[in-house]
């Protein structure tokens, strides 16, 4: 009986030792990746992986907040939800419009709509060169709201909370 009580003790202590330790990295990893569940139809998979030091680059898929903007506001609430789309155009690139063909370094990436399904006029995003520190998103979804649009325009590095693997 002794001997299950001293057995006891030890691993009581071992674990109050070990759980300070094991703490620090743990906590390390859940600030820089997290679990993200998509119920968008603008990009094809419903589970990704998110990681917040992972480098971003062409065809990376990011996570961000929407810039704040009355056509997000009606069509996603006060409150949006995080956006995820592919980075299609990187520092340095040209965007151009021609009608409402969308074009990066004069290779088309997308086509505009007008309107949304609520009906509100879509104004074009921005055109020139991308900026240091900002991408252009986009999704294949013919309806998806991403940087052909006023409303969301480019993506920068302060509204990007990391890039995203899918998983599911």
């Amino acid at each position: 009986m002794r001997g299950l009580i001293n057995w006891k003790r030890v691993a009581l202590l071992s674990a109050i030792v070990a759980l300070p330790l094991a703490w620090a990295p743990l906590d390390a990893f859940a600030k820089n990746h997290a679990f993200l569940l998509n119920a968008s139809p603008s990009l094809p998979h419903w589970a990704f992986w998110l990681d917040r030091e992972v480098p971003i680059a062409r065809g990376s898929l990011i996570f961000f907040e929407p810039a704040p903007s009355a056509l997000v506001r009606r069509h996603f609430g006060a409150r949006p939800q995080i956006f995820g789309k592919r980075v299609i155009g990187m520092p340095g690139d040209i965007v151009s419009h021609a009608g409402m063909d969308v074009f990066i370094n004069g290779k088309k990436v997308a086509t505009r709509i007008a309107t949304t399904s609520l009906g509100i006029a879509l104004a074009r995003g921005p055109e020139g060169p991308i900026p240091d520190s900002c991408f252009y998103v986009g999704t294949d979804h013919p309806r998806g709201l991403d940087s052909r649009y006023g409303a969301i325009g480019l993506v920068c590095r302060g509204r990007i909370l990391g890039s995203g693997k899918a998983i599911l």
